[in-house]
């Protein structure tokens, strides 16, 4: 097929030999396979913002580092060099969380290289060496939803033990390998200790998946995974195999009643020599 505009650096450059056929179109890439040498990887050429379906929103890029605070000023003030910068710092976000992902095991593409806003990486296959298919493509027997459910449970605990929470994990952002899921798609991942919405996103894509699995195994729908692993991650006891039951119960601790009420009063005084103060400041200017 004819090189696409995106991918012929590549080729001239020599990290592409050709491109095969295009894999897949979506709200934020299209996905190529390409020939590199003797190997078959992906090329994913991030679509621009104006083309994409998937907007950024803030509680996504809360905590994520830029490089300097030039670009933070024009970014929050949405310049023309700020949208660039943005789109560049949310392309970089799934490169940088598939090197990290990658280094601590859990099952992602293993990233080859990012080049001028295209993603090189492995391309998953099933055993018979075609594309992998996507978990909402396949029928599921209730023994290998329950199997898929509890690997995926501890991937998400692979990766919150790196410090990500994919936030946008469900049935169509995972592939099915000749070794089972691998998760993709992660330009939407956040960083769990700097960002304030990490807790809810986690327990949405935990919910996600006992909802999807739930249809075969319907006893997956009533557990309780993603608060469960928030708590034992919030209390640092968090390992890549840490227990898990499924059940979660709220601990509540007795509020400190005394403290409460010395930070009161302490407010109220310090309210009320605010006012002595004034009242003496106008006094003396009769």
């Amino acid at each position: 097929m004819k090189t696409p505009k995106r991918i012929v650096p590549l080729v001239e450059d020599g990290l592409v030999d050709m491109v095969l056929r295009q894999l897949m179109s979506g709200k934020e890439a299209t996905v190529y396979v390409v020939q590199c040498g003797d190997e078959v990887r992906c090329a994913k050429v991030y679509k621009e913002a104006n083309q994409r379906g998937f907007h950024q929103a803030v509680h996504y890029t809360e905590g994520r580092k830029v490089k300097n605070s030039r670009q933070a000023r024009a970014m929050e003030k949405g310049t023309r060099y700020g949208r660039k910068e943005q789109e560049t710092a949310w392309q970089h976000a799934e490169v940088d969380a598939l090197y990290k992902l990658a280094a601590a095991g859990v099952r992602v593409p293993h990233p080859f290289g990012f080049y001028e806003g295209v993603l090189l990486m492995e391309l998953v296959t099933d055993a018979d060496g075609a594309a992998a298919p996507r978990l909402n493509d396949l029928e599921l027997t209730e023994e290998q939803a329950r199997e898929f459910h509890a690997r995926l449970i501890r991937e998400v605990v692979l990766m919150l033990c790196a410090g990500i929470v994919h936030g946008d994990l469900s049935e169509f952002n995972i592939l099915v390998d000749a070794h089972g899921p691998v998760i993709i798609d992660l330009p939407q991942a956040v960083d769990a200790a700097a960002n304030n919405n990490a807790s809810r996103m986690l327990e949405r894509d935990v919910d996600n998946l006992a909802n999807y699995f739930g249809q075969f195994a319907p006893e997956l729908r009533t557990t309780q995974y993603g608060k469960e692993i928030w708590a034992i991650y919030q209390r640092g006891e968090l390992f890549p195999d840490t227990p898990l039951t499924g059940r979660f119960e709220q601990r509540e601790q007795d509020a400190d009643v005394n403290s409460v009420m010395r930070e009161i009063t302490s407010a109220r005084d310090d309210h009320a020599a605010k006012l002595r103060y004034q009242q003496l400041k106008r006094e003396e200017g009769r």
